[in-house]
């Protein structure tokens, strides 16, 4: 279960939140009562981050290509004036 901690508490106890997540702690970011990150452990088998790749790749895929036509560096880093 996820623990809820705020942004300030966790910048002031950082260190204390690293080591409970190392024991397997899991927590909740809140800024202004809502929520904006989480904090887990790093799972040790890489079943989670494979699967989310091959999402992405299947997402990827699944988009049609769009062809913006040739661009030239010069035509990239144009200046305004």
């Amino acid at each position: 279960m996820d623990k809820t901690v705020s942004a300030a508490e966790a910048n002031r106890r950082f260190s204390v939140l690293l080591r409970s997540v190392r024991d397997g702690d899991s927590y909740i970011v809140t800024a202004h009562g809502r929520p904006v990150a989480k904090i887990v452990p790093i799972s040790r088998d890489n079943a989670v981050r494979e699967k989310a790749w091959e999402s992405l790749l299947a997402r990827l895929r699944s988009q049609p290509v769009i062809d913006i036509g040739p661009w030239t560096r010069d035509e990239l880093y144009e200046e305004e004036e």
